[in-house]
């Protein structure tokens, strides 16, 4: 071990002195295990009320853990998401904001990879990559070593090696599953990757959800963009039997990966891991699963950016939290935090208070889009009661709602006068932030943020 690599350990000797009692051995990194889905809701899960799917993988991390409700993506698309988690950099002001879009140099090499790798962590990777490269790249340019390609079969198998290997670093290591992403081509009536599901069973269609039918005052660019791209949005015309068995093929697609994660997690018993190990289960953004009529990402609606977070780690009481947290660049410091205490923090708000001290967490969180082959940018801001929602043109582009009374988001507030106060100091904190970060505008000379009319 070279001596900046020793330094890093020995001030993570004094720091985990500071930690609660059973948290971690004072002399002991702790090991780091992300386990990552991609395009599961935040609801999709029986700890979070679904009774139309079965998780008992899930659901046993979570009754082991901490669930954060109000967790969030840094963005509703999978490349934008993803980089934010892995650099710590909202996607917009890095560029990042589309899918395909390679890392600048600036971010390619401060990764979390490179800095737990330059820590003395063996940091290690398995499964969809998307940033842009759909797969961990062999050559080791983000400071992982590629242990599992771009495939959910013999994933978690390649993890439980690792596992059982004696090693004589503390580990990072990321399982990246694909599913319930192939609900995308189910919807377009195709081959799913990952081998197709059974022949659909009528009978055990779940039901429609509760807000199936959209508002009459939606943001009309929801409507522009389906109809604009029908690749994304085959559903334009389902009926509600199409619907069900949607949300049928979606509630077996998480059953997958439930399936593949209660194998890990019969190995870090099998291993005692669980002493030594931060486990982290998430997911890079959710999905419509019919909610307003909608399929796939990139909207702001609540099944979309409201993603699981649970956090199990040792010393820590299981239980719910409701910070606000914001899924890519949050975590992001929360890894850079438990690793040796490391320097970087990019531009998130560590959770690691919040999770062993139940501490106050962030005043709100940002979520940031730009619709998938579209051409309509939007925000969201969600505040302890309200959550903000803000598109750059078109009738309705604002949204507001009242997130203790309408978790469906069926009673837009932005157009009723009685709201006015409660809109405008929405606008305030989303501007600030926006001026903050430099965000870029959408027209250079007028700012995205309404100033009222």
């Amino acid at each position: 071990m070279n001596k900046a690599k020793w330094i890093s350990f020995r001030a993570f000797g004094m720091l985990a002195t500071l930690w609660p009692a059973g948290m971690l051995s004072a002399q002991t990194p702790p090991n780091i295990l992300l386990i990552m889905t991609d395009q599961q809701s935040g609801q999709a899960m029986g700890c979070a009320g679904a009774d139309w799917l079965h998780t008992p993988a899930m659901d046993g991390l979570a009754e082991r853990g901490v669930r954060f409700v109000n967790a969030y993506c840094t963005a509703p698309l999978s490349g934008p998401s993803r980089s934010a988690l892995f650099t710590g950099a909202f996607p917009d002001k890095a560029g990042l904001i589309r899918n395909g879009t390679p890392l600048p140099d600036s971010l390619s090499q401060r990764t979390l990879g490179n800095l737990l790798s330059a820590a003395g962590y063996d940091c290690l990777y398995a499964g969809k990559w998307h940033v842009h490269e759909i797969a961990m790249p062999e050559d080791g340019r983000y400071g992982f070593r590629r242990i599992h390609g771009f495939k959910d079969e013999g994933l978690a198998e390649a993890v439980i090696a690792e596992l059982h290997r004696k090693r004589r670093r503390p580990f990072f290591m990321v399982a990246s599953f694909d599913n319930p992403h192939n609900i995308c081509e189910f919807a377009r009536e195709q081959n799913l990757p990952e081998g197709n599901l059974p022949p659909a069973d009528s009978a055990a269609f779940p039901p429609l959800p509760e807000n199936y039918l959209p508002n009459a005052d939606d943001a009309d660019v929801i409507t522009m963009e389906k109809n604009h791209n029908y690749s994304a949005y085959p559903t334009v015309r389902y009926t509600p039997e199409q619907w069900r068995r949607y949300r049928w093929a979606y509630a077996r697609l998480v059953e997958k990966i439930d399936a593949e994660l209660a194998k890990i997690t019969a190995a870090l018993d099998d291993t005692g891991a669980w002493d030594n190990t931060i486990v982290i289960f998430t997911s890079d953004h959710g999905d419509g699963m019919g909610a307003h009529q909608w399929n796939q990402k990139s909207a702001l609606y609540e099944e979309i950016v409201n993603v699981p977070l649970v956090v199990c780690a040792p010393g820590v009481q299981h239980g719910e939290r409701e910070q606000l947290v914001s899924g890519g660049v949050d975590l992001f410091s929360s890894i850079c935090d438990w690793a040796l205490d490391l320097p970087e923090k990019g531009q998130g708000r560590s959770i690691r208070p919040a999770l062993e001290d139940n501490a106050k967490g962030q005043d709100f969180v940002i979520c940031e889009t730009c619709f998938d082959e579209g051409t309509t940018r939007g925000w969201m801001l969600r505040t302890a009661h309200y959550k903000y929602v803000l598109y750059d043109k078109g009738p309705h582009r604002e949204q507001l709602f009242n997130m203790d009374t309408d978790k469906l988001e069926q009673h837009n507030l932005a157009e009723e006068p009685s709201s006015l106060s409660i809109l405008q100091q929405h606008r305030a904190l989303l501007a600030a932030w926006m001026e903050n970060l430099g965000v870029r505008r959408t027209r250079p000379a007028v700012p995205d943020v309404p100033s009222g009319f």
